[in-house]
């Protein structure tokens, strides 16, 4: 479907306005899939499209829950600036109204040892690393794709890399002995070139990772499988955790992080009375 040129104006304005604003360029490439999504499947330009148009939109979708609340949030910001530049008045914003959702309840679903290493079999190369520094080392698919060789520094202890992340916050995550020497050997500038800014686009990455991993798994997920084994391996240190994963809050560990089945199992046997020293004896 072709966005008209009123909705591609309008988009393009909107970028630049947050781009000049400092939103990392991840963002604003989010931005711009989510506003042009909505350009595509709507009869009327930005400024004419009202509440009900809108609605009968977001019903037609069938996202998760987080994805509509990611939606929802980049159609209020667009709007929201296209009040402040004059464009459509307050009380005709079409998203005025809107139902707030919550989110949802923390479901963590690492993706299975099965899965992850028969993926990796199927794997070329390149895909390989990235199903690697998503499931071993906790990288979205944005900060993978934009990966670049000055982003990798050496250490006393070996190698980090410097991950933009979400809301221009960089960290500092260690790179595995085999994933240093597998990214150095690809020379000077960007590691996966393409067409996105001179690098790979986060979207056909992630296509490309997804069709790799059978049933409804996804990249995302290899995500979580890191946070799990980041939280295992830390002795349940949330800190930890979401300073590898990129989290300006630890609550985000219970989103991500599936406690470890033996664990639970550990912990209800130790306080039950056959296995607790305080109430062993009694009946």
């Amino acid at each position: 479907m072709i966005i008209s040129g009123e909705w591609a104006s309008a988009i393009q304005d909107y970028l630049n306005a947050i781009t000049a604003a400092g939103h990392r360029p991840n963002t604003v490439y989010a931005r711009r899939q989510q506003l042009q999504h909505l350009a595509r499947r709507v009869e009327v330009g930005p400024w004419q499209l009202d509440h009900e148009q809108l609605v009968a939109y977001l019903g037609a979708q069938q996202w998760a829950r987080e994805t509509r609340r990611s939606r929802i949030a980049a159609i209020e910001g667009f709007y929201d600036w296209g009040v402040k530049r004059k464009h459509i008045g307050r009380k005709r914003r079409p998203t005025k109204g809107l139902t707030k959702l919550s989110p949802a309840d923390p479901q963590p679903r690492p993706v299975p040892d099965q899965v992850y290493l028969e993926a990796l079999i199927r794997a070329g190369a390149d895909e390989a690393l990235w199903i690697d520094l998503a499931a071993e080392h906790g990288l979205r698919r944005a900060e993978i794709a934009g990966m670049h060789s000055r982003d990798i520094v050496p250490t006393l202890l070996g190698y980090d890399l410097i991950v933009h992340g979400k809301g221009g916050k960089d960290r500092l995550v260690p790179l595995t002995a085999p994933m240093a020497r597998a990214l150095l050997e690809r020379g000077d500038g960007w590691l996966w070139v393409g067409d996105d800014g001179g690098h790979i686009s986060p979207r056909w990455l992630g296509f490309r990772v997804n069709r790799l991993l059978s049933g409804a798994w996804t990249i995302h997920k290899l995500r979580h499988r890191a946070a799990t084994r980041f939280w295992v391996t830390a002795g349940g240190d949330p800190y930890v955790v979401a300073e590898l994963m990129g989290w300006a809050s630890i609550a985000m560990v219970r989103t991500y992080v599936k406690l470890p089945d033996d664990r639970l199992r550990n912990v209800v046997e130790g306080a039950s009375r056959a296995g607790s020293p305080i109430v062993r004896g009694i009946p």
